[in-house]
């Protein structure tokens, strides 16, 4: 089901419509109360990927799947994060900003951490050519253009964008379903061979990742709709961008285990840090 052509044409798309459903008026009040941005960024960008790597030196797991996990660590957000947000009451323009500054900063960082990780991992016993050039190039074709079109068009025609968007987003998440079904059936023997290995892993980063970020928003005294929106940035990752990066760009199928046992886990657990926080709503009411 996953092919070379379909991935990225797939993510793309995903991408073009998280864009479209932008608004930039609420990227200026973000902006106009950065604490709560830092501190989304920090723990996307610096926690998430430090979690990451703790996990991989204590679990020390196959090389494919320690490279895997640290590219899955090193990826933005994922497609379903604002919606959820939405859903638990949090700050969607905040979780839509950390989604698009993550995703256009993955250009530069997916490529970094994972040559650390074929560096630290892949390349003990065997020569590893690290495609730097074609792994940035690739990201920026298919995460970093088609969202940067999405707002543009938001931003130029926001009408077209509005009825755009209503279609566009479902449609992305189904794409994103449908990227993670094929991955799970296209390496379900791989899955079903180390999934006491794989899953508590995933488990374990997607636990520390939240539980890390509710902390920082505890420290920085953020509001809890702002402190909403950095858990589920950080528990949420672009799996699809990990599977694309593993396959396409890596070609190693092996390494996007990480991605498609990560995308069912988030999931979970999002749901029930969901029920967590209405339930809390409705007990301090």
């Amino acid at each position: 089901m996953i092919t070379q052509a379909a991935l990225p044409l797939a993510l793309a798309f995903i991408m073009f419509a998280m864009g479209l459903t932008m608004d930039g008026r609420d990227f200026k009040t973000v902006f106009g109360h950065p604490r709560a941005m830092a501190v989304g960024l920090a723990a996307k960008l610096v926690l998430l990927p430090a979690l990451g790597l703790a996990l991989v030196l204590a679990w020390k797991p196959e090389p494919d799947f320690a490279v895997g996990m640290i590219l899955l660590a090193a990826c933005p957000a994922g497609v379903t994060s604002a919606l959820l947000t939405h859903h638990a009451g949090g700050r969607i323009a905040l979780a839509a900003t950390i989604t698009a500054l993550t995703s256009l900063a993955a250009t530069l960082t997916v490529p970094l951490l994972v040559n650390v990780g074929l560096a630290l991992f892949a390349g003990y016993d065997r020569s590893v050519e690290i495609p730097v050039a074609k792994m940035t190039l690739g990201i920026f074709l298919v995460d970093t253009v088609p969202l940067a079109l999405g707002l543009g068009i938001q931003r130029l025609w926001p009408r077209a964008a509005a009825r755009l968007g209503r279609v566009a987003r479902p449609v992305a998440t189904l794409l994103f379903a449908l990227i993670v079904v094929g991955a799970f059936v296209s390496q379900r023997q791989a899955l079903i061979d180390h999934v006491h290995d794989v899953v508590p892993a995933a488990l374990a980063l997607n636990l520390a990742a939240m539980t890390g970020a509710w902390m920082l928003g505890a420290l920085a005294r953020l509001e809890l709709a702002d402190r909403i929106a950095v858990v589920m940035e950080n528990g949420l990752q672009n799996g699809a961008l990990g599977i694309f990066v593993a396959v396409t760009l890596l070609g190693n199928p092996a390494m996007m285990v990480p991605s498609i046992v990560y995308a069912f886990v988030m999931n979970l657990t999002a749901l029930a840090f969901i029920w967590a926080v209405k339930r809390r709503r409705v007990v301090t009411g």
